[in-house]
């Protein structure tokens, strides 16, 4: 089904995006579940997916990773199951993700789906993500404090935790509900009544994880080679000092890698188009001929963009899971890459161009796209 947000997003990004959080009340009218909880138990058994149960009895935590093979024995207070990325296996859910296109793609993480019973959650803790809670079944009460520096610490080696705080939103769920939580505020979901919850994340990368990628792309493609000169150097009183302005010729040598604009948009293109979870690639077999593709879209049939995959346009170049896509038809490609289900008119012309269709065939042979009949 199509969800339906009710949100004024040019409102909410400048009132509340990555500055406060706030709960959204009945953003989702009418909400309906768009999986079981059987169904996101059958997820948590297979090995692709990332899941893991979390447990709170007696004042003791317990964390453990998924697959699991049975759910036996948990009792019906004070466990929570998670997983992670559902939106790459389960195509109902990933519906939920598509309402929150307004924000930028390459931010997006994945869609993580909880199933708790009462008294079930995750304890007190802090992430470095923007987190759009959606409220399923049930009921759920959840505490918000101020962002302010905390302790953090681990009840259990799979748990970081943080102390108790006060909160600024205390506050029950229902169905439909959504809180919003920017990265760095610390918060503590509380189930009263069996519940699903839904959390689309949006995460931005950190400075290590940009250097580390970089460094990697550098080596792979002999960036940097160049040594460091000094033809201006002058005799000095202490040879045991390094100057300051041999520091900054250092420093400049390292910024000028990073400033190559061609290298810079190459490594990040690759660097953000790679998933960090998964994704159901199953490439066609036997695999599609040019025509049978062209007569499936002059028959009608849409075009849909396997969930999860990273496809983006950066500078005039597109990238679609980590390698960059040289197309034919630059004014085609933007197409599927600004959106996720696309008629065969939007295509235009470049239907008509033997060289795109090929181009097209690759994909949805490699399984990236899919027509709505499979």
């Amino acid at each position: 089904m199509a969800y339906q947000l009710s949100i004024n997003w040019p409102e909410f990004l400048e009132k509340y995006w990555q500055k406060q959080p706030v709960v959204l009340k009945n953003a989702f009218p009418g909400f309906v579940d768009p999986i079981t909880p059987d169904e996101l138990a059958g997820l948590a058994m297979e090995a692709e997916v990332d899941s893991r149960l979390v447990s709170h009895k007696d004042g003791q935590w317990q964390a453990s990773n998924g697959p699991f093979t049975d759910f036996d024995g948990l009792g019906e207070t004070g466990w929570s199951l998670l997983a992670q990325a559902v939106n790459h296996w389960h195509a109902p859910s990933a519906e939920l993700v598509r309402p929150f296109r307004a924000l930028p793609d390459w931010r997006l993480d994945d869609l993580m789906i909880s199933f708790s019973v009462p008294g079930g959650g995750v304890g007190p803790h802090i992430d470095q993500y923007d987190v759009f809670i959606i409220q399923g079944m049930g009921s759920r009460r959840w505490r918000v404090g101020d962002k302010l520096p905390m302790r953090q610490f681990c009840p259990h080696p799979a748990l970081l935790h943080v102390d108790p705080f006060p909160p600024i939103i205390d506050e029950d769920l229902e169905p439909g509900d959504i809180l919003y939580i920017p990265p760095g505020f610390p918060h503590d979901g509380f189930t009263h009544e069996t519940a699903l919850n839904y959390s689309v994340g949006f995460r931005g990368p950190n400075g290590r994880d940009l250097i580390s990628s970089f460094a990697d792309y550098a080596l792979e493609n002999d960036l940097g080679g160049e040594h460091y000169s000094d033809p201006d150097l002058t005799s000095r009183e202490h040879p045991g000092r390094v100057e300051e302005y041999e520091l900054d010729r250092l420093r400049s040598m390292m910024i000028d890698m990073i400033k190559q604009p061609e290298d810079f948009k190459q490594w990040f293109g690759r660097f953000v188009t790679t998933p960090r979870h998964e994704l159901d690639i199953a490439p066609v077999e036997p695999p599609y001929t040019t025509d049978e593709v062209v007569d499936a879209l002059q028959a009608g049939e849409m075009l849909n963009r396997l969930s999860g995959l990273r496809v983006l346009e950066i500078g005039g170049s597109f990238f679609i899971h980590s390698e960059r896509h040289d197309t034919v038809d630059a004014q085609a490609m933007d197409v599927l890459c600004r959106f996720t289900e696309v008629a065969p008119e939007q295509l235009g012309e470049a239907l008509n161009n033997p060289a795109f269709v090929a181009e097209l065939t690759g994909l949805i042979n490699q399984g990236y796209w899919f027509f709505d009949e499979e």
